[in-house]
């Protein structure tokens, strides 16, 4: 029989489960990968091309609620968007299952699986990877994306391309969803550091409790779980750059720890005592105004200092009123390609409709709003109705007046509304996890009962 020339990753902390299926799907795929340590996919996915990922949802003994797995599923997803997710769970947590399904997992298997059906579900997911491959363009760059015509975009995206050449720490400010990731990733392959790791962490979604471990890395017999030495973020970022998101958001007896590995240029894995050396570029975002949460004494003035060599500011979408149908019309023809639609084109009220509407989620929001139109329209126009926008608002008051925290806020609280403060609901339209939606619920004393 021949075998299916396709790369498969398989993580789970149990010998046997690895064992048990490299031993049975190998003999259908030419290319098995395995991993007891969940921390080194970063590593892995680095320096190998992988079609499809096998992932356990859990991995610390007394812990069976999903939420590493779901983690895991939204770092791969990010690093490796064409790689397939499949996840497994021993548990039966159909709920944290459907989660990852809404959160971009494939599909999902309970164990212990029937070996027929494990094929199955990783025969489509195969054929569904190298449908995603066939859609990318090769010759068109990895960072292209629709950047606009305002003034105010062209002046972030200036002070990127300079920046970029240097190694100057960069922070970037705006609110949720004006593209920070996206800028992040063009300095970075602007940069000469470009054929290096590009290591991105959601600070905002990382439990405290597994802070150090996760940036700093540990050695083996550390603590309970400590199975083996593993690098930390930080050393897997090496020679090249770390991208620092939601960086507001990290407590305040944590920041000291990061600020004393930006001063050193070193970093202790937990467990050891000798530092090591670290050649790092480092990037950071966040939706905060970091000058005021360096007045309230949230925030550390020298570690704002340290990040904040070079400041760009992502304007929201409604500073960029001449981007709005260009930008729509970008993200149309992207959603057309995605789903191999037919050409679609917008209705004339549905352009009105654009330029009118507030965006408060910015792009993300247009973009979650238009894929939704994609999939519901018919006869190739898109309607008002497909294109579903509440009812239209605008801000009153001058923006310049409007502070981020402010503007947060208040996309919070009407998400809340909108889903009958419904957590799960809220925190995925919003794109947040749900640690990082409680942690702004109790920032912004925000009551959800």
């Amino acid at each position: 029989m021949k075998k299916t020339n396709a790369s498969i990753l398989i993580i789970d902390d149990q010998e046997d489960i690895l064992f048990a299926s490299k031993m049975f799907l190998k003999k259908h795929f030419e290319n098995i990968f395995t991993l007891n340590n969940p921390k080194l996919v970063v590593e892995l996915l680095a320096k190998n091309t992988i079609d499809v990922v096998l992932l356990d949802m859990n991995y610390r003994i007394g812990f069976e609620d999903g939420k590493e797995g779901l983690y895991l599923l939204k770092e791969i997803k990010t690093l490796s968007p064409k790689t397939v997710v499949i996840l497994m769970t021993a548990f039966g947590k159909v709920e944290t299952a459907v989660e990852g399904l809404k959160a971009g997992a494939f599909d999902y298997i309970l164990k212990p699986w029937e070996n027929e059906k494990l094929l199955s579900v990783v025969k489509q997911a195969v054929d569904i990877s190298r449908k995603e491959q066939k859609k990318s363009n090769p010759a068109e760059p990895i960072d292209s994306f629709f950047i606009g015509h305002s003034d105010v975009i062209k002046k972030a995206y200036s002070l990127a391309d300079k920046v970029a050449k240097t190694d100057a720490n960069v922070l970037i400010l705006g609110e949720n969803g004006t593209g920070k990731f996206v800028l992040a990733y063009h300095i970075f392959n602007q940069s000469e550091r470009k054929n290096a790791p590009f290591i991105h962490v959601d600070l905002g979604s990382l439990n405290s409790n597994i802070f150090e471990s996760e940036l700093f890395g540990y050695a083996k017999g550390a603590f309970t779980d400590a199975k083996a030495d593993t690098p930390g973020r930080f050393e897997m970022a090496q020679n090249g750059t770390i991208f620092l998101d939601e960086i507001g958001n990290v407590p305040l007896h944590l920041q000291s720890k990061l600020l004393q590995i930006i001063q050193t240029k070193t970093v202790t894995r937990l467990g050891e005592s000798k530092p090591r050396p670290l050649n790092v570029r480092i990037i950071t975002a966040t939706n905060l105004n970091l000058k005021q949460e360096v007045a309230d004494k949230n925030f550390r003035e020298d570690l704002y200092y340290r990040i904040n060599t070079m400041e760009i500011v992502l304007p929201p979408l409604r500073e960029r009123n001449e981007d709005k149908v260009p930008l729509a019309e970008y993200l149309l023809q992207k959603m057309i390609t995605k789903y191999e639609r037919d050409e679609i084109i917008f209705d004339k009220k549905v352009i009105e409709q654009i330029e009118k509407h507030a965006w408060n989620g910015n792009i993300r929001e247009m973009e979650n709003r238009i894929e939704r139109a994609v999939i519901l329209c018919e006869n190739n126009h898109i309607t008002v109705s497909d294109l579903d926008l509440e009812q239209i608002t605008v801000y009153e008051e001058n923006p310049e007046d409007i502070q981020l925290s402010a503007i947060e806020k208040a996309t919070v609280e009407r998400a809340l509304l909108k889903n009958n403060n419904n957590i799960s609901k809220t925190a995925d339209e919003l794109g947040l996890s749900r640690g990082a939606l409680y942690r702004r619920l109790e920032k912004y004393n925000i009551n959800t009962n």
